[in-house]
């Protein structure tokens, strides 16, 4: 995974260094590009009794997940009441998105969006 990781920042150093502004905000293309082969979701709000798995069956429907992670308390363990799923493809993830954005899981309204890159 770390050699994914590692490729994938090498390559949007090489796209972002060859392509200006202008041309990547028209070509959705060249963000696909720079998400190197992972397309990882941002989900907030989950409740308490969410687990990795049950995030995993939640968006599976959409496309292939390679990994769905809901972050814990280091201390306690306790779901810190956000987590991540990781799309093998674009589309996958666009679609999950536009679906389950404020839909209900195990009674909570949660939020979908694309992941940031932590800084």
């Amino acid at each position: 995974m770390a050699l994914i990781n590692r490729a994938g920042s090498i390559l949007r150093q090489t796209v972002s260094k060859h392509i200006n502004n202008d041309m990547s905000m028209a070509s959705p293309y060249i963000c696909q590009m720079t998400r190197c082969m992972s397309w990882k979701v941002f989900v907030g709000g989950l409740a308490r009794a969410t687990n990795d798995t049950s995030l995993r069956e939640a968006f599976s429907p959409y496309g292939e997940v390679s990994e769905a992670r809901v972050i814990t308390d280091r201390k306690t363990g306790r779901s810190r009441g956000f987590g991540f799923v990781t799309f093998t493809d674009y589309d996958a993830g666009n679609d999950a998105i536009d679906d389950m954005d404020q839909w209900e899981l195990h009674g909570r309204t949660i939020s979908v969006c694309w992941a940031n890159k932590r800084p």
